[in-house]
């Protein structure tokens, strides 16, 4: 699959993949879903500056923990593939040391903001810049595409989610390939009423109490 999809351009695939699965799945074509994605747009901006204001005791709280834990950078940035297969740096407050190579060791402080999740806040900031939406595919590099074969079309023809079908569906207990098809599933499926219970299952993942328990390692 990889193979035959090495020259894939991420600046226009998403164009031919939208009129490729027009007739199957038509989440870009008709007056009512482009409505509906109007509206999905404006529920992110005021959606996500709502949790941007109301959490920002808790945003600035972890930056100074994170900054102080060594006195690194806040933020990383990591290039990730976008609508229309436009590059952008998706938001994670740090989670290794500052003085971290290729072998990134995870802090302490870190281990705490990945297991619940917090790390992936400062994304709020990419979809209120238009890069990202609260519920979509998951965000993937343009390293990735090539191995995503067809269905690498699909994470360029929306924007990518702060969470979405493929976190819900189970993170890292969903294997690679099933995980593609959750994404290829949610897009083919997409309603904002979808998006709703997805953001609910999040919240709700979020809220339990595993969210906060240490790993164990198999």
């Amino acid at each position: 699959m990889a193979g035959k999809n090495q020259g894939i351009n991420p600046t226009g695939p998403w164009r031919d993949f939208a009129r490729a699965r027009q007739e199957r799945r038509p989440f870009n074509s008709s007056q009512p879903r482009l409505i509906s994605r109007i509206l999905k747009r404006a529920l992110d901006i005021i959606i996500a500056a709502s949790f941007l204001f109301f959490l920002s005791p808790l945003l600035l709280s972890a930056a100074v923990i994170v900054t102080l834990s060594d006195w690194g950078p806040v933020f990383d940035s990591h290039r990730r593939i976008g609508y229309k297969g436009k590059e952008f740096g998706c938001l994670k407050f740090r989670t290794t040391g500052s003085d971290a190579t290729t072998d990134a060791h995870v802090t302490v402080v870190g281990d705490i903001l990945r297991r619940s999740s917090l790390d992936k806040l400062p994304q709020l900031i990419n979809v209120l810049q238009g890069q990202m939406s609260l519920v979509g595919p998951r965000p993937i590099t343009k390293e990735e595409l090539p191995h995503y074969g067809e269905d690498a079309y699909a994470y360029m023809a929306v924007r990518p989610g702060l969470t979405g079908h493929w976190q819900t569906g189970g993170h890292n207990d969903v294997s690679y390939r099933n995980g593609i098809s959750l994404d290829v599933e949610y897009l083919s499926k997409w309603t904002l009423t979808l998006d709703f219970v997805i953001m609910a299952k999040t919240l709700s993942a979020l809220l339990s109490r595993h969210a906060l328990l240490p790993k164990v390692d198999s």
